[in-house]
């Protein structure tokens, strides 16, 4: 039987790891960043080759932690990558703000913003992946009115490019542990990339739905 984790369980498991001393939070983030990367070039083998963009949407935990490492793997691969950051800098926990320092020494961090005018950062060129790092295992309340604005935006611009969603962990806005999305608009992803084992929210309710294909990726727990 295939195991299913819940959210407490898998902070349970990293918990464990990095109190043993066999890997540090920010290995297993770089491992995550590294995982999704690989997952992405798997899926779409033609990605492979440089010159291709990405728009990488980050939130305020680990899981924008694991979106800037993912941002950075891709430059390094010769990718334009554009990074979009929720959230306060000085409120990241120690590993994310660690990769957002490092992201922030290759390129721009662009905010959020509720303007719904054309941005040409996310629409020209326009990329041929979009990223959602914004929440991940940990919510279980209706984001913030500044996501789901964003989102909407990533929305008609991905109708618009055709380009594939990668949900690190989960697509934002669903809860790991019910598989519910936690508000009416939320994005699908065609490819979500998570760690270790599936999450019951992959798996209910909305999930199989929300999730598209799934990958796991061993990060060495």
């Amino acid at each position: 039987m295939t195991q299913l984790l819940t959210a407490a369980q898998m902070r349970a498991i990293e918990r464990a790891a990095i109190d043993s001393g066999a890997v540090t939070g920010l290995e297993l983030m770089e491992r995550a960043g590294q995982g999704v990367v690989e997952a992405v070039l798997e899926e779409w083998p033609e990605l492979a080759l440089t010159g291709h963009k990405a728009v990488v949407l980050c939130g305020p935990g680990n899981n924008g932690g694991d979106g800037f490492v993912a941002a950075r793997l891709l430059k390094a691969r010769g990718w334009d990558v554009e990074v979009y950051f929720y959230g306060e800098a000085d409120k990241l926990p120690p590993d994310a703000r660690a990769n957002y320092e490092a992201w922030a020494r290759l390129g721009t961090i662009n905010a959020f913003t509720a303007d719904k005018s054309r941005d040409l950062r996310l629409c020209d060129p326009h990329p041929d992946l979009w990223v959602d790092a914004v929440f991940g295992i940990g919510v279980n309340r209706p984001l913030p009115d500044l996501v789901t604005q964003m989102l909407h935006r990533v929305y008609y611009e991905q109708n618009w490019c055709k380009a594939p969603v990668v949900a690190i962990d989960l697509p934002s806005g669903l809860s790991s542990d019910t598989g519910k999305s936690v508000q009416n608009f939320h994005l699908t992803a065609d490819l979500t990339v998570t760690f270790h084992a599936k999450k019951l929210g992959h798996m209910l309710e909305d999930g199989p739905m929300r999730c598209g294909k799934i990958v796991i990726k061993d990060i060495g727990l």
